[in-house]
């Protein structure tokens, strides 16, 4: 989930490259049609998300006589998907009624009066309650208001290949309570099996927004210190000790050779090598990273490895001194929006209805991969049984934070892999890297945005 960054140029891309939604996609061209817009994969052999809306086009448009769903897929790569949505939601001519909108896109969204708040069609939807509070909040306005329907979260801890930690004398059921544990056996690791890379944390501007939620924020929030973002004070931390204590973790990493070479590190492919070539090859031993790997995978992935039930374990991250509650991870996600320039907000409210019927919510998750953000959900044994590693990654919800889903996030972002980059090229130790950022973010949040700790 990389986080936008809208310039001229990226505009004018998207719109030469993805032209044909434009002309006469407009929500108001036939009131009897409801337009829907959604990232297609970029991945021609797994389209989850096409089969899903399938079904649920033909369900819509059998209860509702008379209506008729056009599915706009856009295929693309999220900055681009972002670009291409905000571009189409600034004018009722073009705007789509119902979108798929990253949760942390949500209140830069909503400050350029993209999206429209469904607070009243919640309030007598009884499937509300069955949200998780967290879920609920990430699809929240700073303004109190809620603008979209989480259909599912993601959650992250460490994978590890069974067979290469047996090797380097761990465990099957490896679970590290410190982050000195996971340096440890990345250092068993490189003893005992050489020529694999022990650990991967994403890092550097390559990776995008996995540097920032798979690697940086997952240590940070660990620390047990300052936050990103004082919620309280709305500001953002500078000076954080937590901030150089992750830095320096990334720094240990790329200092004793327990990652991959800076170079692959830092490579924008490095997310797909990892799923698609490291683990499955056996070329990566521990990895930091997302619930959902598992889905590529299975028989019907994009890169179907029938051993991984059996290679693969998992494990929570630990806090950095294992403090309470031992575990961190963050959590992401998608809702489904309405358009502020929807002209038919009563129909794409009902639309919403029937794609979050318990057993089209169900579908969803099962399909995707999703870790579920309904009770009635998560309690479905079709659920439960989809993926090994389900019920692992579900339990971490508890203890999940989200990313603060603020306009200035996706420059901060950018921030976080800057510094982390310049660790893991050892251009800067710790100290001077978490400096410069502190800079920089007071030059994105402004002196009056800033709180330091």
């Amino acid at each position: 989930m990389r986080p936008t960054r809208l310039v001229p140029l990226v505009v004018l891309t998207v719109v030469a490259v993805l032209s044909g939604g434009l002309t006469g996609c407009g929500s108001g061209t036939d009131p009897d049609t409801l337009k829907v817009a959604y990232q297609r994969s970029t991945d021609n052999k797994v389209q989850i998300m096409d089969g899903w809306l399938a079904g649920i086009k033909k369900q819509f448009e059998r209860e509702h006589p008379g209506r008729k769903l056009r599915l706009i897929p856009i295929q693309a790569s999220l900055d681009d998907y972002y670009a291409k949505v905000q571009q189409m939601m600034r004018s009722p001519r073009t705007a789509p009624d119902v979108v798929h909108e990253d949760t942390f896109l949500i209140n830069s969204d909503i400050t350029s009066g993209y999206l429209r708040p469904l607070d009243d069609e919640l309030a007598g939807w009884k499937d509300w309650n069955r949200f998780a509070a967290t879920a609920k909040a990430a699809a929240r306005g700073t303004d109190g208001r809620t603008y979209g329907v989480p259909d599912g979260t993601d959650t992250r801890g460490l994978w590890f290949n069974k067979e290469i930690l047996a090797r380097a004398g761990l465990p099957a059921d490896w679970h590290p309570r410190t982050w000195d544990d996971v340096l440890d056996a990345a250092r068993a690791v490189k003893r005992a099996v050489p020529g694999v890379i022990p650990l991967n944390v994403y890092s550097g501007k390559g990776a995008g927004e996995a540097t920032s939620m798979q690697g940086f924020e997952m240590l940070l929030y660990g620390t047990g210190a300052d936050p990103l973002y004082a919620p309280a004070e709305k500001k953002w931390v500078t000076g954080s000790r937590g901030f150089r204590d992750a830095l320096a973790f990334v720094r240990t990493v790329y200092a004793e050779k327990l990652g991959p070479e800076p170079s692959d590190a830092l490579d924008p492919k490095v997310t797909d090598r990892v799923v698609g070539e490291w683990l499955p090859e056996g070329r990566l031993a521990i990895a930091l990273d997302g619930s959902w790997l598992g889905k590529f995978w299975q028989p019907n992935g994009s890169r179907p490895w029938p051993r991984w039930p059996q290679v693969m374990g998992r494990a929570a991250f630990p806090t950095q001194d294992g403090h309470a509650p031992g575990r961190v991870s963050l959590c992401g996600g998608w809702t489904w929006s309405i358009s502020a320039k929807s002209g038919k907000p009563g129909l794409a409210w009902q639309l919403i209805e029937t794609m979050q019927t318990p057993a089209n919510a169900t579908a969803w998750a099962v399909a995707d991969g999703q870790i579920a953000v309904r009770d009635d959900v998560a309690a479905d044994p079709a659920y439960r049984t989809a993926l090994p590693g389900t019920d692992f990654f579900t339990e971490l919800v508890q203890v999940s934070a989200y990313r603060p889903a603020l306009p200035a996030y996706a420059q901060v972002s950018h921030a976080i892999q800057e510094a982390t980059e310049s660790v893991t090229t050892g251009d800067a130790d710790p100290a001077t890297a978490a400096r410069r950022y502190d800079e920089r973010l007071a030059s994105i949040a402004g002196a009056s945005g800033v709180t330091r700790r």
